[in-house]
This record gives structure tokens, C-alpha cells and sequence, in this order.
């Protein structure tokens, strides 16, 4: 019977031990990214002729106001704007409107030959948002924070 109290004492004394640590803090960094298939790097047939659309993703708690996020492209010496592609989107400033989690950047593309001894790359790079919130993953990295688009 001793034996079987000890066990019993000692189980409960281990048990409200345990439920005394403190719970783990979560994880807040809220941040925008922007990928295709989890990859930063996408590639586009020559030969295609179609809009496309590339979605800038927010991760964090849910907002209650507009954010905005300023992105630019980079544009290969093998490209030309109005050859190649053209860009859809007027503006270069994405609009979060509240509960919004995603926006496309489309793009579209002109079927155009590309010589492949040039960069044939347009890159979309996330800049700045009104929020100050992390750009690309978070880490010294800043992994998907731009998405380079190679024409072939």
C-alpha cells in the first residue's frame, strides 16, 4: 500500500509541477512575401501569351486598417516592356484592405523570342509598407522578398 501511495504522490507532485511553466510566447512578426509554389524563382515560356497573376501574401493578426506595400521591378537587359510583357497594375502600391491577405501583381505576357545570351529576368521586389512590418520571411535572409521571373 506504501508503494502505492509514493507512486501516487510522486505523479501528482510531477504533474502540478509541470502545469506551473510558463505557456510559450507566440510567435508575432506579422510580414509580407511573395512566391510561386514556395520558390522565389519562376520561369515563363517565350512563346506565351497570357496574363499572369503573382500574389504578394501578409501573414499576421488580422488588421483592422488599409495597408499599403511599395513594390518596384527589375528589369533584364534581354527584356522590354511593350515587347516582351507589360505590366498590368498602373500603380506600383499594393492595397491590404482589412481581413485581406493576398493581392495579385499581373502581368502580361507577350509572346516575343528572347536571345539567351542576355539576363531574360524581370524581378518584382517588395520595398516598403506603411506599417513598418517585415518585408520577406522573417531572418537575417529576407527570403521571399522578391520574385524573379526568367523568360526562356
Amino acid at each position: 500500500m506504501k508503494f502505492i501511495k509514493s507512486w501516487y504522490l510522486l505523479f501528482v507532485v510531477l504533474l502540478t509541477a509541470s502545469c506551473n511553466k510558463d505557456a510559450a510566447t507566440p510567435y508575432d512578426n506579422p510580414f509580407f512575401y511573395i512566391h510561386v509554389n514556395n520558390t522565389s524563382t519562376v520561369r515563363v515560356a517565350s512563346d506565351r501569351n497570357e496574363t499572369v497573376e503573382y500574389k504578394v501574401y501578409f501573414s499576421g493578426k488580422r488588421q483592422f486598417e488599409t495597408m499599403t506595400l511599395d513594390y518596384e521591378f527589375m528589369v533584364g537587359a534581354g527584356l522590354k516592356e511593350g515587347v516582351d510583357f507589360e505590366i498590368v497594375s498602373a500603380k506600383r502600391q499594393l492595397e491590404f484592405l482589412p481581413g485581406i491577405v493576398e493581392v495579385p501583381i499581373a502581368i502580361r505576357w507577350i509572346s516575343h523570342p528572347v536571345d539567351a545570351t542576355k539576363d531574360n529576368s524581370l524581378m518584382i521586389k517588395l520595398v516598403k509598407n506603411n506599417k513598418n512590418y517585415t518585408i520577406g520571411l522573417p531572418g537575417p535572409d529576407g527570403l521571399q522578398s522578391k520574385l524573379t521571373v526568367v523568360k526562356f
